[in-house]
């Protein structure tokens, strides 16, 4: 059994009093939790301060204040919550009393904390967009043992199915899939979903009996036809009218959500920026606990602080062994030569020499990877006194709380960093560089068989501080047709 979501002490609640507009992100966040429950919360923006370039919306701030409320309202405890978890049981899909004003989204992430995060990020805009209460199923039990509570007086976490506030009464939540009866894409197969000769969808009954209580989104790789109709505007306004969703996914929606026609001008409203989307979503959402926070300000205080200038580099090999690959090296350090990112020591007076005009002795080289090798020959070539890296796991361990909160450290730091030089198809850079707001130079992968051929060594400035999806949502609408 699952333990209860953390009640916050009446210490943790008294809210600070002296909070500035840069701790609150230029009202980002709201300043109603207390000072001690979460350190990172408000001291985040005193790592940013020099390079913060993207301002929130004022109409991201009211929709967000909007949201706190209802997350408030409708949480675990409530009775709205308990009235809509009864109705759950019933396998009712019609609404019932006490449940018309809150209906719910719940997460299902997995694999790697970057993939989960970035998956959370993105049902997180969902909700709001679709005024629904988020709440997060914890994959191996661990979110709240990683990140903070992101809203005031309420708690994110789905509740287990032993909770005495109303547990969650739908088990294995992991193992959904394409398969699973309940997805939208086999409701329209099997009819419960219907859509008219012109595109409209609609329930195939009228009173809801049919009408199952929750709808499966299966957004995971490997989806069909009938699951991406998600990203249809008559889909939309179908699902609208169920009491529950399941989302599941590993991957970053966000850019699908922007090509939905019903949702575009809301978002040119709360982000007239669109390439600091998750810039602004990682901000407000995700908070490092007080014993993960500590690692990174003790790591960048004994290793960062006192630099010019901060390079981050990011080396991600997609192999279950992580044997040293001399390809990859050779990529790392033909990137940082080619567009001089970083000085040998011996040539700190020659400014032309490199592309920031920062002195190689004022220079800190952050490297983070599973393996040490890279490292230690970054280390060699550059000078060993201002080349650093915090762990090297081997491999990466899903499921494994301890893995997670040394990579979620990691992703800050890199964030703190001032340059990015990152893997491609890696969301532990995506999830770095997003919260940081940097573009950072991504290095394309490439086999080891292949030749090394210059376009294929050479990196590239990304275009925005955003995430790439993992799994592209078409940019054409599927054609449907009536059934």
């Amino acid at each position: 059994m699952h333990p209860p979501p953390h009640v916050p002490d009446k210490n943790e609640c008294v809210p600070p009093t002296n909070l500035t507009a840069e701790q609150l992100l230029d009202g980002l966040l709201t300043p109603e939790f207390g000072s001690r429950s979460c350190q990172s919360r408000y001291e985040f923006a005193s790592y940013h301060h020099n390079k913060r370039k993207h301002k929130p919306s004022l109409y991201l701030l009211a929709k967000l204040r909007r949201h706190e409320a209802l997350q408030k309202r409708c949480g675990p405890g409530t009775a709205p919550y308990r009235a809509a978890i009864r109705q759950l049981k019933s396998s009712n899909g019609a609404a019932g009393a006490g449940t018309e004003d809150c209906r719910y989204l719940v997460s299902i992430s997995y694999r790697g904390l970057g993939n989960r995060m970035l998956a959370t990020a993105s049902a997180f805009l969902h909700a709001v967009l679709t005024e629904r209460a988020l709440l997060v199923h914890q994959y191996s039990h661990d979110v709240g043992a990683l990140f903070c509570e992101p809203f005031p007086g309420t708690t994110w976490l789905l509740p287990s199915s032993g909770w005495l506030g109303g547990g969650f009464p739908l088990a294995h939540l992991g193992s959904y899939g394409n398969g699973s009866k309940e997805s939208l894409g086999n409701m329209l197969k099997a009819d419960v979903l219907s859509v008219g000769p012109h595109g409209n969808a609609s329930w195939s009954d009228s009173d809801g009996r049919r009408r199952p209580p929750y709808v499966y989104l299966h957004l995971e790789g490997g989806l069909d036809f009938h699951d991406k109709l998600f990203y249809c505007d008559e889909h939309q306004r179908l699902l609208r009218g169920a009491p529950w969703l399941l989302m599941k996914t590993d991957s970053y929606l966000v850019p699908g959500l922007f090509l939905l026609p019903s949702f575009q001008e809301e978002l040119a409203r709360m982000f007239p920026d669109k390439e600091a989307a998750f810039h602004h979503i990682g901000w407000y959402v995700f908070h490092p606990v007080n014993d993960v926070w500590r690692a990174v300000t003790g790591y960048y205080g004994d290793h960062l602080a006192g630099a010019g200038q901060r390079i981050g580099i990011q080396i991600r090999v997609f192999r279950s062994k992580q044997k040293p690959l001399k390809h990859v090296l050779d990529q790392v350090l033909s990137c940082v030569r080619r567009e001089k990112l970083l000085h040998l020591p011996e040539t700190t007076s020659s400014s032309s020499s490199n592309t920031s005009n920062t002195p190689a002795d004022h220079q800190a080289v952050l490297v983070t990877s599973l393996s040490s090798w890279y490292y230690e020959r970054v280390r060699d070539e550059y000078g060993g006194g201002r080349v650093h890296q915090p762990s090297h796991e081997g491999q990466q361990k899903w499921g494994d709380t301890s893995h997670d909160r040394r990579a979620l450290s990691e992703m800050y730091l890199l964030s703190t960093c001032d340059v990015l030089v990152t893997t491609g198809f890696s969301t532990f850079g995506y999830v770095a560089q997003g919260l940081g707001g940097i573009r950072p130079w991504i290095m394309p992968a490439i086999r080891s068989w292949e030749p090394d051929r210059d376009d294929r060594m050479r990196c590239r400035t990304h275009r925005a501080c955003e995430p790439c999806p993992s799994s592209p949502a078409s940019t054409r609408r599927p054609t449907m047709t009536a059934r």
